[in-house]
C-alpha cells in the first residue's frame, strides 16, 4: 500500500511539474521596469497594440542622454531634444490613430511621440505660421492632452487659424 502511495504521489508531482513546464515555455522573461537612463542602444518592439515609447533625452552635458518611460517624467526634467523608441506594441490605439490625422501626414505617430516629451521649445512656444506647423500643432494637441505647454500651443493654433 505505502509503495502504491509513493507512485501516485510521483506521477502526481511529475505531472504537475510537466504541466508548469508546458504554462511557461516559450514565455518571455518580464521586464523589471527599470531603464537604463545611460544607454543609447536600440530598444526592439515586440507585442501588440497599443504602441508605447521611452524617450531618450539629450541632457544638455554633451552627449549624454537620459531615458524616461512617462511623458511626466520627461517634462519634469524639462527636455528639449528627444527622441522615441518604441518599446511594445505594434498598432496605434485610437488617440494616437487620431493624432496622426489631425496632423495630415505632416509628421508621424514616432515624431509626435517624440515631441510630446519635450517642454519649453517649439512648437510648444513658439507661433504657428504656416499649414505644415498647424497641422503639426493639431496632431500634438490630439495625442497630448496632458502637456504643460498644452495650451499655449492651443492658442497659438487658434490665433493661426484666425
Amino acid at each position: 500500500m505505502t509503495t502504491l502511495r509513493r507512485a501516485l504521489a510521483t506521477t502526481v508531482v511529475v505531472a504537475a511539474a510537466l504541466g508548469l513546464a508546458g504554462c511557461t515555455a516559450g514565455v518571455e522573461p518580464e521586464l523589471d521596469g527599470s531603464v537604463d537612463a545611460t544607454s543609447g542602444a536600440e530598444v526592439a518592439a515586440s507585442g501588440s497594440a497599443p504602441i508605447v515609447f521611452a524617450f531618450v533625452c539629450r541632457t544638455g552635458q554633451g552627449d549624454a542622454t537620459e531615458t524616461y518611460t512617462t511623458y511626466a517624467a520627461a517634462w519634469e526634467a524639462d527636455r528639449t531634444d528627444c527622441t522615441a523608441k518604441p518599446i511594445t506594441g505594434t498598432e496605434m490605439s485610437a488617440q494616437q490613430q487620431a493624432a496622426v490625422r489631425a496632423a495630415d501626414d505632416a509628421v508621424d505617430l514616432r515624431d509626435l511621440a517624440a515631441t510630446c516629451a519635450e517642454r519649453g521649445v517649439a512648437p510648444w512656444t513658439a507661433a504657428v505660421e504656416t499649414d505644415d506647423q498647424a497641422r503639426v500643432a493639431a496632431g500634438l494637441l490630439e495625442y497630448c492632452p496632458g502637456h504643460p505647454d498644452r495650451d499655449r500651443l492651443q492658442e497659438a493654433l487658434l490665433a493661426h487659424r484666425g
